[in-house]
């Protein structure tokens, strides 16, 4: 009876978006990996490419051996607790998926492990192989490779050297909500801690660790910020092992870059990407995201969103805003300005507005996320009062908080939908969008093409600035993340 170990990754660039999954068996005596699988999805959640993944992990450790016992090694939280049967499975996508993984091997012979995505490069690899291939049009796509006297033999796909497709798949050093994991909570510092042994409300406001603070073109991180940037064809190839609080990678000219970083280039067929301007693409527009300025609530660490109490800013709040005024009155680059229905941001803009000397245009859609009855709420108060609910948003992206708020998922469609429209109003100008920890987090997020996952390992602090800019082509460059160095002047 054979032994063998199972890690699988499956990802979605959009959640929904296109996705694939990766999938390898290794023989738990040796080591040795016996068999890769990966394949492209389609359009499909994360979760479900990971579930997908798990089923083809499970299916091929069972064509080597019907009698086997197989340990599964996941990086995603969701899949592993509910595989386990520590967590209720409630979305009708992955409930037949997972009795389908659950009846490939007999009950008692499957165990499952959490392990940090950093222990599974492998199967995220192979799952960013497929996503790749599928963006450039092989929708077709899957790859099997199997041990075979020592060598391996490879059926399907376009990937003998490890690579296929077009496009920039990027991962940053991001992990499944898990314990330890940051949420994002209207606050202090912009975010509220999830640590299992450790509560929201720390008066600092600082980021936990392996939290990504960066104030420049970067996505930074102590603990680890690991960035993957794999494409091929048509693009440069790299891949960047970011070292502890130096990650720094800006995707501004189809290569990748590093601070502190060892980058291995692994192809020089190199063509504009996001940034890097090919001169018919002409100027971009330009997004200047400015978080509003503290409110009441910002120093207690309390979330809130737009279904709460509204607060105006505090006294510190308005002293905030008129530094960030005064700051981009300085850059004088910025050409309209537009800001969320909520008091807090149309107070911050209007005051941003007096230094320009601008009007102000509202969007509703640039409103923070709605938290349902955890508006007002520390995060330890929601842990106290609902425990499971509370587990749940941080699994699953497409989960709401109690009383039917707005999940991340919902709040990325709706922030999806504004940068369209305001991209395509004012192309090849500079717009301050003045909003909220959420949708600046979102707005990062899709430029990236980072996972959903990604927002709990950013920090974004009150009154600090990121920009964007949006190419003709539609690639997007992040050049600036969290920047609060007019608040320091």
């Amino acid at each position: 009876m054979g032994e063998f170990i199972v890690e699988a990754d499956g990802g979605s660039r959009g959640n929904p978006g296109p996705a694939g999954f990766g999938a390898v068996v290794i023989d738990a005596a040796t080591g040795e990996t016996l068999v890769e699988r990966a394949e492209y999805l389609g359009v499909v959640t994360n979760n479900v490419a990971e579930y997908r993944g798990l089923l083809a992990g499970l299916r091929a450790a069972h064509d080597l051996d019907p009698a086997a016992t197989v340990h599964v090694r996941m990086d995603s939280k969701l899949v592993v607790e509910q595989m386990s049967g520590r967590w209720k499975i409630k979305h009708p996508d992955m409930k037949p998926l997972a009795a389908e993984a659950a009846r490939v091997f007999p009950p008692g012979r499957v165990t499952y492990e959490w392990i940090p995505r950093e222990q599974n490069k492998a199967a995220d690899r192979l799952a960013n192989e497929a996503m790749d291939a599928g963006v450039s049009g092989e929708t077709g796509y899957s790859a099997r490779r199997e041990s075979v006297g020592g060598g391996v033999a490879e059926a399907g796909g376009s990937v003998a050297d490890g690579t296929a497709g077009t496009g920039a798949g990027v991962t940053a050093g991001t992990a499944d909500a898990h314990a330890g994991t940051d949420t994002d909570a209207d606050a202090a510092g912009g975010t509220a801690r999830a640590h299992a042994d450790t509560d929201a409300d720390a008066a600092d406001g600082t980021a936990g660790a392996g939290t990504a603070t960066a104030s420049t073109d970067t996505a930074a991180g102590t603990g680890g910020a690991a960035v993957d940037v794999t494409a091929a064809r048509g693009r440069a190839v790299a891949d960047v092992t970011a070292v502890p609080g130096k990650a720094a990678v800006d995707v501004t000219a189809g290569t990748a870059k590093a601070a502190g970083a060892d980058v291995k280039a692994a192809r020089s067929v190199a063509a504009p990407s996001a940034g890097w301007g090919a001169p018919d693409l002409g100027a971009p527009a330009t997004f200047v995201l400015l978080r509003h300025g503290e409110t009441p609530l910002t120093p207690q660490k309390r979330f809130s969103g737009s279904g709460g109490t509204d607060p105006a800013l505090s006294a510190a709040g308005r002293e905030q805003a008129e530094r960030a005024g005064a700051a981009l009155a300085r850059r004088g680059t910025i050409q309209h300005i537009v800001s969320s229905p909520l008091a807090r941001t149309r107070e911050t803009a209007a005051i941003v507005a007096a230094h320009l000397g601008l009007d102000v245009t509202v969007e509703d859609g640039l409103r923070e996320t709605d938290f349902g009855a955890w508006e007002g709420l520390t995060f330890a108060e929601v842990r106290e009062r609902h425990p499971d609910d509370l587990n749940a948003w941080l699994a699953d992206t497409e989960a709401r908080p109690t009383g039917g708020g707005e999940s991340f998922a919902e709040t990325a469609v709706r922030i999806a939908a504004v940068r369209d429209e305001l991209t395509a109003a004012h192309a090849g100008r500079t717009v301050l969008l003045v909003t909220h920890v959420t949708p600046i987090k979102t707005f990062v997020r899709l430029a990236l093409g980072a996972p959903p996952e990604s927002l709990f390992r950013m920090e974004l602090s009150a009154a600090s600035v990121s920009a964007i800019a949006y190419y003709a082509d539609g690639n997007a460059s992040v050049r600036l993340f969290n920047d609060t160095s007019h608040l320091r002047a």
